[in-house]
């Protein structure tokens, strides 16, 4: 262990995925602010879903844009290396603030670029090719502690291998579920959308799928496979952007993919943007190995060792519950399943008291299209918006009022059923991490993780 944690890479490879990931998020904050996307998601709704334990995170109003300037900035100094440890951290903040803000708009990939940002605050990605480094000759270092950048390669392999486990389930690999209720719908694509109207198409990109999550950073780490395996990296995530409306993910595995390529192909890189730039050859030379204090290397070692046993055990936190995980949800979220199923329903709510008042209630009132189509799939929204409903009634002049639900949902094609035990006073139940008695059971098996 001490051998290994003293040997070194090049500074460039670092500098690279800083570079990559700060103009990455930049432009993504303007794509959502040029959609109307704050407006529509962080402004105009009337209630929120913060999740559990972040209860304290709340909507700003017209503050908002406010939040996302700053993570915007924060985003070109990170790729510029400008003040960089005060500009990744708030990079790392504004941005995980945002995502907190409502559960109707969580994806993975927002988690997994926290989780990058969260690395990058720890991690010396600013002494190569930052403008921290050309102002200040004695912070630059053309090398950095190799561990440096295996922690991300850490990182992209878990994403990467635990969405590949997920999809070694019965609905995925014997069923194309749901691919199967997917591609159709976009038959209508020129010269290879009739392709789609077949089963055997959706069972080859099933397939194919967890394939490529289970082998791709075995073959990325590998110097023979490396290109073949970028270029499958490239052209799958590609496809994955034309079918499916996924946002930034895909150009997120794209850009940390690079990770993996070798030193000097990062020095390379650098040269030619240098190049580019006519930035002075001295700026580019330094032989200097960047090293930790003695107290730093003990406090990282411990801080990324629980980072990473949380990483490799979180996700499996849904073997601590009863029932099927894509029903009942407990413990799906934040464990790399990604795009594993198809869920439809409706959600009607009834609000009564001891006194015979009731009123059975039009979501629309209170919540966004959006909104509606998240929660009445998902058993711990319901559960929110069932004590929204609480509250919203007990000014209404309801005493003590009851919540109750019909939910019908149907999961990966299967007949809708009922999901929540209609005869439950939701609000009388609490949010916690127990599991929820009150989800009925699916009564049927989708084997596998």
């Amino acid at each position: 262990m001490d051998i290994y944690l003293k040997e070194k890479t090049a500074a460039a490879s670092l500098a690279v995925l800083r570079i990559l990931v700060g103009v990455m998020l930049f432009a993504s904050i303007v794509r959502f602010w040029s959609k109307g996307w704050i407006d529509e998601l962080y402004i105009k709704p009337r209630y929120f879903f913060p999740f559990y334990g972040f209860e304290w995170v709340k909507p700003l109003g017209g503050y908002t844009y406010l939040l996302f300037a700053v993570c915007a900035v924060s985003a070109v100094f990170v790729a510029l290396g400008l003040f960089y440890r005060s500009s990744v951290t708030t990079l790392f903040l504004s941005f995980t603030y945002i995502e907190l803000i409502d559960k109707s708009t969580y994806l993975n990939h927002y988690y997994f670029v926290s989780l990058i940002c969260l690395l990058l605050v720890f991690l010396p990605a600013y002494v190569c090719f930052s403008v921290d480094a050309y102002r200040n000759p004695e912070i630059q270092a053309g090398l950095v502690p190799k561990w440096c950048v295996d922690v991300v390669k850490l990182l992209v392999f878990i994403l990467y291998f635990y969405a590949g486990l997920a999809k070694l389930n019965s609905d995925w690999l014997l069923q194309a579920l749901p691919l199967k209720i997917w591609l159709p719908a976009r038959n209508d694509m020129p010269v290879i959308g009739f392709l789609f109207n077949y089963d055997l198409t959706a069972y080859l990109f099933s397939w194919f799928g967890c394939i490529y999550d289970l082998t791709i950073v075995f073959l990325l780490l590998n110097r023979r496979t490396r290109l073949f395996a970028y270029l499958t990296v490239v052209v799958f995530h590609a496809i994955t952007a034309i079918l499916f409306p996924i946002g930034m993910f895909p150009y997120v595995m794209i850009v940390t993919a690079l990770i993996f390529f070798s030193p000097e192909f990062h020095q390379r890189v650098i040269a030619k943007v240098s190049a580019l730039f006519k930035l002075p050859q001295n700026f580019l030379a330094s032989k200097k190995s960047y090293t930790f204090s003695a107290n730093a290397n003990k406090w990282l070692f411990i801080g990324f060792s629980v980072f990473f046993v949380f990483q490799l055990t979180f996700p499996f936190r849904c073997l601590l519950y009863p029932g099927e995980l894509f029903w009942t949800e407990q413990g799906y979220r934040f464990s790399w399943r990604v795009m594993l199923m198809e869920k439809a329903g409706n959600a009607q709510f009834l609000v009564k008291d001891d006194r015979g008042k009731q009123v059975t209630v039009d979501n629309t009132e209170f919540l966004t299209t959006l909104q509606e189509k998240m929660m009445a799939t998902q058993p711990d929204m319901i559960l929110q918006y069932a004590h929204i409903l609480k509250d919203f009634y007990s000014k209404k002049g309801y005493e003590s009022p009851q919540v109750f639900v019909d939910s019908y949902v149907a999961l990966n094609g299967r007949l809708g059923k009922p999901m929540i035990n209609p005869e439950t006073d939701l609000a009388k139940e609490t949010e916690s991490f127990r599991a929820k008695p009150w989800i009925l059971p699916l009564n049927d098996e989708i084997k596998g993780f």
